[in-house]
Protein backbone atom coordinates (compact mmCIF):
# COMPACT_ATOMS: atom_id res chain seq x y z
CA UNK A 1 0.00 0.00 0.00
CA UNK A 2 2.63 2.31 0.66
CA UNK A 3 4.35 1.55 -2.77
CA UNK A 4 1.61 2.51 -4.52
CA UNK A 5 1.17 5.85 -3.03
CA UNK A 6 5.14 6.69 -3.56
CA UNK A 7 4.63 5.83 -7.33
CA UNK A 8 1.60 7.96 -7.57
CA UNK A 9 3.47 10.94 -6.41
CA UNK A 10 6.66 10.04 -7.95
CA UNK A 11 4.67 10.00 -10.96
CA UNK A 12 3.20 13.71 -10.81
CA UNK A 13 7.03 14.97 -9.68
CA UNK A 14 8.16 13.75 -13.10
CA UNK A 15 5.01 15.74 -15.10
CA UNK A 16 5.40 18.42 -13.08
CA UNK A 17 9.54 18.38 -14.37
CA UNK A 18 8.41 18.14 -18.00
CA UNK A 19 5.60 20.73 -17.73
CA UNK A 20 7.69 23.35 -15.97
CA UNK A 21 11.04 22.63 -18.92
CA UNK A 22 8.74 22.24 -21.19
CA UNK A 23 7.29 26.06 -20.80
CA UNK A 24 11.25 27.00 -20.14
CA UNK A 25 12.15 25.82 -23.43
CA UNK A 26 9.50 27.04 -25.06
CA UNK A 27 9.14 30.64 -23.47
CA UNK A 28 12.99 31.46 -23.12
CA UNK A 29 15.27 28.99 -24.91
CA UNK A 30 13.57 28.75 -28.45
CA UNK A 31 12.74 32.48 -28.75
CA UNK A 32 16.76 33.15 -27.88
CA UNK A 33 18.05 30.96 -30.05
CA UNK A 34 16.14 32.19 -32.89
CA UNK A 35 17.12 35.50 -31.94
CA UNK A 36 20.69 34.08 -31.62
CA UNK A 37 20.69 32.74 -35.31
CA UNK A 38 18.89 35.70 -37.27
CA UNK A 39 21.68 38.27 -35.75
CA UNK A 40 24.09 35.77 -36.78
CA UNK A 41 22.89 35.07 -40.18
CA UNK A 42 22.51 39.17 -40.17
CA UNK A 43 26.51 39.68 -39.41
CA UNK A 44 27.23 36.98 -42.59
CA UNK A 45 24.89 38.89 -45.03
CA UNK A 46 27.96 40.95 -46.87
CA UNK A 47 27.16 42.96 -50.30
CA UNK A 48 29.58 43.80 -53.33
CA UNK A 49 31.88 46.61 -51.70
CA UNK A 50 31.83 45.46 -48.35
CA UNK A 51 34.48 44.29 -46.47
CA UNK A 52 34.07 40.71 -44.61
CA UNK A 53 36.01 38.52 -43.01
CA UNK A 54 35.74 34.45 -43.38
CA UNK A 55 35.95 31.86 -40.84
CA UNK A 56 39.61 31.30 -41.86
CA UNK A 57 40.81 34.68 -41.05
CA UNK A 58 40.95 36.07 -44.55
CA UNK A 59 39.83 40.10 -44.79
CA UNK A 60 39.02 41.06 -48.39
CA UNK A 61 36.42 43.45 -50.08
CA UNK A 62 33.82 41.73 -51.98
CA UNK A 63 33.92 42.01 -55.75
CA UNK A 64 31.19 39.25 -56.74
CA UNK A 65 28.91 37.70 -55.20
CA UNK A 66 26.37 35.18 -56.43
CA UNK A 67 24.54 32.03 -55.15
CA UNK A 68 27.47 29.72 -55.03
CA UNK A 69 30.38 31.86 -54.77
CA UNK A 70 31.65 35.01 -52.69
CA UNK A 71 34.93 36.52 -54.42
CA UNK A 72 36.88 38.48 -52.03
CA UNK A 73 39.84 41.02 -52.61
CA UNK A 74 42.68 41.44 -50.61
CA UNK A 75 44.75 44.48 -50.24
CA UNK A 76 47.30 43.37 -51.88
CA UNK A 77 45.12 42.77 -55.36
CA UNK A 78 45.06 38.82 -54.51
CA UNK A 79 41.19 37.28 -55.20
CA UNK A 80 39.95 34.23 -53.44
CA UNK A 81 36.68 32.79 -53.99
CA UNK A 82 34.85 31.03 -50.90
CA UNK A 83 31.32 29.48 -50.50
CA UNK A 84 28.66 32.01 -48.70
CA UNK A 85 28.76 29.78 -45.50
CA UNK A 86 32.48 30.92 -44.91
CA UNK A 87 32.08 34.05 -44.60
CA UNK A 88 31.92 34.97 -41.10
CA UNK A 89 31.23 38.50 -40.63
CA UNK A 90 31.30 41.71 -42.08
CA UNK A 91 34.74 43.23 -41.43
CA UNK A 92 34.13 47.06 -40.05
CA UNK A 93 37.43 48.15 -38.34
CA UNK A 94 37.27 50.50 -35.50
CA UNK A 95 37.27 54.07 -36.70
CA UNK A 96 39.98 56.51 -35.34
CA UNK A 97 37.59 58.01 -33.25
CA UNK A 98 36.09 54.96 -31.95
CA UNK A 99 39.62 54.17 -30.41
CA UNK A 100 39.52 57.90 -29.08
CA UNK A 101 36.42 57.37 -27.22
CA UNK A 102 37.85 53.72 -25.87
CA UNK A 103 40.87 55.20 -24.83
CA UNK A 104 39.15 58.12 -22.74
CA UNK A 105 36.53 55.71 -21.15
CA UNK A 106 39.81 53.68 -20.04
CA UNK A 107 41.00 56.78 -18.65
CA UNK A 108 37.62 57.82 -16.74
CA UNK A 109 37.80 54.20 -15.20
CA UNK A 110 41.11 54.87 -13.82
CA UNK A 111 40.84 57.98 -12.22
Amino acid sequence: MLLAKTSGSSTSILIIYVVVFGALYFLYLRPRSKKQKAARLQSRKVEVGDRAQTIGGFVGTVIHQDADLVTLRSSGGIELEFVPSAIAKRFDPPTHDDADAEHESEEGDNK
